[in-house]
């Protein structure tokens, strides 16, 4: 078995020669890409979670994502504050349209479980909560279709909102829901619209 910096070593270097070939990502209205390279792309998320079965119903099935890597690893217990050296875990990561940044990683504890919380997940946020934002094609019927997983608690229907453009663009509209996903991630599925 492979442990989880094994992991993280041949990513980076298989990832070396793509970060210099990643395309460009496209620029929203009012903003540019940057002239030069900063030092730091967004890689990817990764969340815990208690059913990889249940998570993979929600961002697999509802959000469209596409699974690129799944494998059972065994973790040092020293590079992830959780569980202990020698827990064996599933990790899954998934993707959207850019092969490089933007991709989501699962990870289920499997052997043995990570203990349950002790509370219930959150139904708000507060500081350290975290706000996962996707855009997708049809926002009204991928609401609809959240609904249907198990765990997942609503916080606001599918509606349009308008935010300020940026820079003195045009207005910025946006089809949309809120919900936390089973593990207490909340997320915000939108659709940008023309």
């Amino acid at each position: 078995m492979k442990t989880l910096a094994c992991i993280a070593a041949a990513f980076a270097l298989i990832a070396a020669p793509a970060l210099a070939q990643a395309p460009s990502s496209p620029s929203a209205a009012g903003v540019e890409a940057p002239k030069d390279r900063i030092p730091t792309d967004i890689r990817r998320l990764t969340i815990l979670v208690r059913d990889m079965d249940r998570s993979l119903k929600l961002y697999r099935d509802v959000l469209g994502l596409k699974v690129n890597y799944e494998a059972d690893i065994q973790v040092s217990g020293v590079a992830l504050p959780a569980g202990v050296a020698g827990n064996m875990t599933r990790l899954v990561l998934l993707n959207g349209n850019d092969p490089w940044v933007g991709w989501i990683g699962l990870m289920q504890y499997t052997d043995p479980p990570l203990p349950e919380a002790d509370k219930p997940y959150a139904r708000r946020l507060g500081p350290g909560g975290h706000v996962l934002v996707t855009n997708t094609d049809d926002a009204v019927k991928r609401c609809a279709m959240a609904k249907d997983v198990p765990g997942v608690h609503f916080t606001a229907e599918p509606r349009l909102q308008v935010y300020k453009g940026r820079n003195g663009g045009p207005d910025i509209r946006v089809m949309g829901c809120n919900f936390f996903d089973p593990d207490g991630t909340f997320i915000e599925l939108n659709q940008i619209l023309e």
